[in-house]
């Protein structure tokens, strides 16, 4: 009898290509403006989250897909191995499934039954008399002269037209010729809004009209004379991704030059109206220097993130989520300051149940108390009048020592992280962006406050967190966040905020995990240790919640766990390279997705260790950027009143999530995850939001308190062990 072979990890058919994962990823939100269960307003949002994200795709890795193919590079990056021209193909034909589905859930599902409910997007032809004169006295007073039609012609060259932003191509003759002429238009952006409301006469009742049909409108105005034809909206996206000189001299005057070349990128995408005529298209694909595939025929508005301003609309209550106050930490709220909370005991708090307002204060106390000495800051991405920016700047002119490591490089937010890092510096604070390799992104969350306490010692108060120091995010982010004054993880941070500002040949931390020195061996060993226990009977276990997962010797540590018997469940919200339930090599893998209100961002692993569980959180997901190119940090939760409040809080009720979840298939599609027979579907952010309420006496704990099922110390295996109050 033969012996069955080995399967080999290597094969590229147990990866999943990263390009295609992440547009399931975006299917999943379509999917949440499909479902009939959302309400109305909450689905409008969902479809212009799905354009945004599809924009943001397209700019960088449809961009870097493209230069791939430009430098003739065949073979595909990711374990699958995919040639990027073939990954293109496959990009395109999915996206145009996924715009097609998109405007077919807008046209016959939300605009009809937004109608119903007194919101309307009109049509030019629906416009009222009196819409009309509002209109022509809005485009009059406030938009003529203020923008530019550009003719083309030997005199006119065609303009450089800018990314992302919505031009009319306006085909006319001059009297009594027959040769047709195009003009461009630009749509103003700002401060206009897209959808220009209309007055109704009535708060029950709301009506906009994309701004292009008020340009439409007064075309005469702007073409005296000329015999006009119908103008079609067209949109050109454009390459963003590029990379800076490890060798530059002043990574500010680089990252300020590269910003400015983003908006001379490459086109790689031209969205048309699917009506205009193919003249129309040859000469827009003529002047781009685009090429057929590189148009997405679009069948109505063009670019679906204008219905952020419908959902901005005010009134209409029922037609969103419930309204939502994060409730206050009570163990800042009884303490006499953020110090004594602190020094009382570590203090988790999980964003956004719970208020981001003591990172702010803790920001804040920090500037006024005369007894604070330093402040150390991270700052990757943060709001543009960021409370937290305006504190540190303010603690630097009441003459303590401030440090912010600002990352210039995260992408897409270059721009704003420019002119938060000049203004900190104007206000005396050190502003530096980094380790001196500037490959490496600092992407780590972490805060250190050094204070001269009435006691007479001098403690150093840490906060170290999964998200971004942002106050608007931080409502619809779900991230967690620690807040310590322990000695060992006060050395750490000193030692690394060292690293990032200064020369460590040699960094060895006590309790920080960071990258890249570290990191990716630090999940490796763990995963290796699950499974060495399976294998020497000992019931192994690991549990992620993760934002992506494609590293790919995570991802082959994983199937050899599998391999074991280890059980693994992952909670991945994006992309995932992992395919799950292959025979031989994943059938004790799970993978599910969480798509909901809030965006599941934050980052925990468990690991069972023996009958001993470890639980650490951090910024890192298992990507190779983060484990190998990135400033990452990922801590321990020591406390055990606090390591379960994540299993309970975070991974059981991801993992028992039967509203929101969807199971990662082997063939790499998703599919919901569905209540057993008779019970009723559990929504784990929902329930979330109901504990924190239990906890903060807003709901009787009768309301709340339900059994869970597949906890992760269970192993998978169903319990009636009643859920915890959150401490």
């Amino acid at each position: 009898m033969s012996t069955p072979a080995v399967p080999d990890l290597e094969d590229p058919g147990l990866y999943i290509n990263r390009e295609l994962s992440w547009l399931e990823f975006n299917r999943r939100v379509l999917e949440e403006a499909q479902d009939p269960s959302v309400p109305l307003l909450e689905r409008l949002k969902f479809l212009a989250i799905f354009s945004s994200n599809l924009d943001e795709f397209f700019m960088v890795r449809v961009g870097g897909l493209q230069q791939k193919v430009v430098a003739g590079v065949e073979n595909g990056s990711g374990g699958d191995r995919i040639p990027a021209f073939e990954q293109l193909r496959r990009v395109a034909e999915t996206v145009r499934e996924l715009v097609a589905a998109q405007y077919k859930c807008l046209r016959d599902d939300l605009l009809p039954a937004l109608r119903e409910k007194g919101i309307t997007i009109r049509e030019e032809s629906e416009l009222s008399p009196t819409e009309l004169r509002a209109l022509s006295e809005l485009f009059h007073q406030h938009v003529n002269g203020s923008i530019t039609p550009q003719a083309y012609d030997r005199s006119h060259p065609f303009p450089d037209l800018q990314n992302k932003a919505i031009y009319l191509i306006v085909p006319q003759r001059r009297p009594g010729s027959e040769t047709r002429l195009f003009a461009t238009l630009q749509v103003p952006a700002l401060p206009h809004p897209r959808l220009v409301p209309l007055p109704t006469g009535d708060p029950r009742t709301a009506a906009f009209v994309p701004f292009e049909s008020v340009l439409r409108l007064h075309l005469p105005d702007l073409f005296p004379g000329m015999t006009l034809e119908r103008p079609f909206a067209f949109r050109v996206t454009r390459d963003s991704e590029f990379e800076v000189d490890d060798d530059v001299e002043d990574l500010m005057e680089a990252m300020e030059e590269s910003v400015k070349k983003r908006k001379d990128g490459q086109e790689i995408r031209l969205e048309l109206e699917a009506d205009a005529p193919a003249e129309v298209e040859h000469f827009l694909l003529e002047q781009l220097g685009l090429l057929p595939e590189d148009v997405y025929r679009v069948p109505g508005l063009i670019d679906l993130t204008a219905l952020f301003d419908a959902h901005a609309v005010a009134g209409f209550a029922e037609l969103r989520d419930p309204p939502y106050t994060p409730v206050a930490v009570r163990d800042f709220a009884q303490a006499p300051s953020v110090w004594a909370a602190i020094r009382a005991r570590d203090i988790l708090v999980h964003h956004p149940y719970e208020s981001f307002k003591p990172v702010v204060d803790f920001i804040e106390a920090a500037a006024d108390d005369e007894r604070v000495v330093a402040i150390k800051q991270t700052l990757y991405r943060t709001n543009s009048d960021s409370p937290i920016v305006q504190a540190l700047q303010r603690a630097a002119e009441n003459n303590k020592q401030v440090t912010a490591v600002v990352e210039l490089k995260a992408r897409l937010d270059e721009e704003r992280n420019i002119r938060r890092a000049k203004r900190l510096q104007r206000s005396g604070v050190t502003v530096v962006y980094g380790m001196s390799d500037l490959r490496l992104k600092t992407h780590c969350k972490v805060s250190l406050v050094v204070r001269r306490d009435e006691d007479g010692v001098t403690r150093k108060y840490i906060h170290l967190a999964t998200g971004n120091y942002n106050p608007q995010t931080a409502r619809t982010y779900t991230d967690l966040g620690l807040f310590t004054c322990q000695p060992e993880f006060a050395d750490d941070a000193i030692l690394l905020f060292n690293q990032l500002t200064g020369y460590v040949a040699t960094a060895s931390y006590k309790k920080l995990v960071v990258a890249p020195a570290r990191l990716q061996p630090f999940m490796l060993e763990k995963i290796e240790r699950e499974t060495r226990n399976q294998l020497d009977g000992t019931r192994g276990r690991i549990v992620a919640k993760v934002n992506g997962l494609l590293e790919p010797m995570v991802v082959k540590a994983l199937y050899r766990a599998s391999q074991a018997g280890v059980k693994v469940d992952i909670i991945c919200r994006g992309v995932c390279a992992v395919r799950p339930g292959v025979p031989g090599v994943s059938e004790n893998i799970r993978v599910i997705s969480i798509v909901d209100r809030f965006l599941e961002h934050s980052r925990v692993f468990y690991f069972e260790n023996a009958g001993t569980p470890e639980v650490y959180v951090g910024s890192a997901d298992w990507m190779d950027r983060n484990l190998s190119r990135r400033v990452e940090v990922v801590f321990p939760i020591e406390q055990p009143e606090l390591r379960q409040r994540i299993i309970d809080e975070v991974l059981t009720l991801g993992l028992a999530d039967t509203a929101k979840a969807r199971e990662l298939m082997a063939d790499g599609t998703y599919r919901r995850v569905k209540p057993a027979e008779g019970e009723p579907a559990l929504r784990s952010q929902q329930r979330l939001i109901e504990l924190t309420a239990v906890a903060a006496g807003r709901m009787t704990a009768a309301v709340a308190m339900t059994p869970l099922h597949g906890t992760p110390t269970s192993g998978g295996q169903p319990t009636n062990r009643r859920r915890k109050r959150p401490s």
